[in-house]
């Protein structure tokens, strides 16, 4: 599933961060790992000689390909372009079964290394994208990766990117649901529409655990939460040494469409661990 991964750089600290599970998880899959350099073409109108422009750009690529091991295979690419697009392309070009992007972390979705472009990738891919953030502190190899659920044909999409790595990994799966009691106002716990929504929430997870199993995971550890979702999340990561978190997407009306609403967004952007979003594709 990720024989072919594509790392968006700039040479910060938050993409070699990336850069670095990316290596990982390519020695698990034995996959070849596309280092590509974007020149914004606006930038390049701006310049009165881009010539070291683009000397800079493979110089960066070159560097990054030098400090990766041996026994990972390699491609370099430099493009020019809108950058966004560019990394869409280059991945549908490449079959990419992920892109990897570094995040600044707890500042907000536009804040992502290369600005606004991984909110844009974000939204637009068809292909997994991996955020790293500066604040991670999860470990590697991952031991326990954590897929968060409603039971939505968007979360659906996680399944099969959260099972291969568990089976690569041969991690601990978490199955966790989260009740949103925000809206329903004091002394709800025991109501009737509460114990629905408890309810439903059991039964995505069971549902997921009966996907996870057809693709031969083992033991999925399931729990329901009550309270704000992407906060619960949050605390189950932190509770329970989760090292990464698989979640699906919806389509591609915005980031606020995400699973859960605005949930992705704003794990992506203050999750203390890697967060892989899964988007359905378009054509589903």
């Amino acid at each position: 599933m990720f024989e072919t991964i594509l790392v968006p750089t700039d040479g910060s600290d938050c993409a070699a961060l990336a850069l670095d599970h990316v290596v990982d998880i390519a020695r698990h899959y034995d996959a070849t790992v596309h280092l590509l350099h974007v020149l914004d073409v606006r930038d390049l109108e701006k310049a009165p000689d881009v010539e070291p422009l683009e000397d800079d750009a493979a110089t960066l690529v070159d560097e990054t390909e030098s400090g990766i091991d041996a026994d990972v295979e390699t491609v370099t690419s430099v493009r020019t372009g809108y950058p966004d697009q560019e990394i869409r392309d280059y991945a549908d070009q490449i079959e990419a079964g992920m892109i990897a992007m570094g995040s600044h972390g707890r500042t907000g979705v536009r804040r992502f290394v290369l600005g606004s472009i991984a909110e844009k990738v974000l939204r637009l891919s068809d292909v997994p994208v991996l955020t790293v953030t500066e604040s991670e502190v999860g470990t590697l190899p991952y031991e326990n990766v954590l897929v968060p659920t409603d039971g939505s044909r968007g979360a659906d999409a996680a399944v099969g990117p959260a099972a291969s790595l568990a089976t690569a990994y041969d991690a601990t799966v978490h199955g966790l649901s989260v009740v949103d009691t925000r809206a329903l106002g004091a002394d709800v716990r025991s109501d009737v529409l509460v114990d629905s929504l408890e309810d439903n929430a059991r039964t995505a997870l069971d549902d997921l655990e009966a996907d996870l199993a057809d693709r031969d995971v083992g033991e999925v550890r399931k729990e329901v939460m009550f309270g704000m979702p992407y906060q619960s999340i949050q605390n189950y990561v932190e509770e329970n040494a989760v090292d990464l978190v698989v979640m699906g997407t919806h389509g591609r009306t915005g980031l606020d469409r995400y699973l859960l609403g605005s949930v992705t967004e704003k794990l992506v952007r203050t999750s203390p661990v890697p967060v892989l979003s899964v988007r359905i594709p378009e054509n589903e």
